[in-house]
């Protein structure tokens, strides 16, 4: 294996134990960073491109192989294989979307049972996926129509989400998913404590990098590329963030000394917002000490980590453990949820995911906003966000809190945001988010 263009096998391979991984409830981020670093590029787009698309392969799969294989790697492997043969046959006939990787029908049967060798569990299904590959070829237009009234191959999403969204979205359901399997572009928002977005547009010019500005810090690329090579990354010029996700922290109106709470934190994005906007004392929770790290590393190289800001291993529920009785200010409760809203940058989420999962994220959620309520000064505010379209995280929970709390005013927010593609209007798009803002009447 050549380790600076390996071969597609090998790929293939890796994407396929990846994927594997995926339908065995494990996240794509943590199956991918167990793949060698050489084979990560490749193997990440094409798991990328399987898990947009996987629900086609899993019909495709169920149509063509009679007894699934013990060997889970294996199921994968064929899966991808057969997406990426269509999209190599369909490649002829039509323009590939962009993100498509293509390749020769012949190269890539080829490849795909050269991938069987590389691995104990798959080296005795050679045959098999030959014969696989071989018989789609061969039967492609009748395989084709034979799953073209499967739902969940036609909108590559798990059928209890494609139909809470056609009960929720009756008129956008159809919408929502295309934007789901949309690439979504890459955003940014400059550190204002940093630099300003005139210069860091300069530096990317003086590269010959595109960008557009949108709201109030933001820009976006217009052909995404590796972050750690851009113009002021080492330098905290900058961060990545969703334009959804950068409404957030302005939302607070924080002013310089006050007492201000991110209570679910990681990775960081909007703690380091908060901190960017104001000179604020400010407690940043996490409940995995990890992931706080990632918000500890993303503050310094941002120049934003001084006295006066606190990060605590700590669940937000456990107030008696974290908090020293001075009620905050402002609190910022970025709730778990399913992340149904960000799934065109996670695809795998929705095959992670399963319909009892809202109820229980939403039961989570709803014990956190009850906690950081509790914490909050009289004439403060409590910014409840969530990436979620679906509204039993949303407006749902949000009207359920302010039934609870008669002390809860609800202020103006924009509520649901549904996936928006990027337009003339909006440059970046934006994710689904839902937004709901309370001050404690004083």
């Amino acid at each position: 294996m050549n380790p600076v263009t390996p071969a597609l096998s090998h790929s293939l391979l890796a994407a396929a134990s990846s994927v594997a991984a995926v339908e065995s409830g494990q996240s794509l981020t943590e199956a991918l960073a167990d793949v060698h670093p050489d084979l990560r590029p490749a193997a990440q787009a094409l798991a990328f491109y399987a898990m947009r698309h996987w629900g086609m392969a899993k019909a495709l799969r169920r149509t063509l192989v009679e007894r699934e294989p013990p060997s889970a790697t294996m199921y994968a492997l064929i899966g991808l294989s057969l997406l990426l043969l269509d999209a190599s046959i369909r490649a002829q006939e039509e323009t590939p979307a962009e993100g498509t990787p293509i390749y020769g029908a012949h190269t890539l049967v080829d490849q795909a049972v050269q991938a069987t060798q590389w691995h104990r569990s798959t080296a005795s299904f050679k045959g098999l996926v030959n014969a696989v590959l071989r018989r789609f070829q061969r039967e492609r237009v009748e395989v084709l129509a034979k799953i073209a009234n499967d739902l969940e191959a036609k909108w590559n999403h798990p059928r209890w989400w494609i139909e809470s969204l056609q009960k929720t979205y009756p008129q956008d359901w159809q919408a929502l998913l295309v934007a789901a399997n949309t690439h979504p572009p890459l955003s940014l928002r400059v550190n204002v404590r940093a630099t300003t977005r005139e210069a860091v547009q300069q530096a990317f010019a003086e590269q010959g990098i595109e960008v557009t500005p949108f709201g109030e810090a933001g820009l976006v690329l217009q052909i995404p590329r590796p972050i750690t090579s851009l113009p002021g990354y080492a330098q905290g010029w900058w961060s990545v963030q969703d334009a959804g996700a950068q409404l957030a922290a302005p939302m607070l109106d924080v002013k310089d000394g006050m007492q201000v709470l991110d209570g679910c934190a990681a990775p960081g994005g909007k703690t380091a917002h908060l901190l960017e906007l104001a000179k604020v004392d400010l407690t940043a929770l996490d409940v995995d000490a990890l992931r706080l790290e990632r918000v500890h590393q993303n503050l310094k190289r941002l120049g934003l980590m001084r006295r006066g800001i606190r990060l605590v291993a700590e669940s937000a529920i456990k107030t008696h453990v974290w908090w020293d009785g001075k009620p905050f200010d402002a609190v910022l409760a970025d709730l778990p949820c399913t992340a149904s809203g960000i799934v065109s940058r996670h695809p795998d989420i929705r095959w992670l995911r399963r319909a009892q999962d809202v109820q229980q994220t939403a039961k989570l959620a709803r014990e956190i906003m009850d906690s950081l309520w509790s914490v909050v000064a009289p004439g403060g505010t409590l910014l409840m966000v969530t990436c979620s379209i679906f509204p039993e995280e949303g407006e749902m929970q949000a009207q359920a809190f302010a039934a609870r709390h008669a002390q809860a005013e609800r202020l103006s927010a924009p509520g649901q945001l549904l996936p928006h593609l990027p337009d003339a209007e909006h440059p970046a798009g934006y994710d689904g988010f839902f937004y709901a803002m309370f001050t404690r009447r004083v």
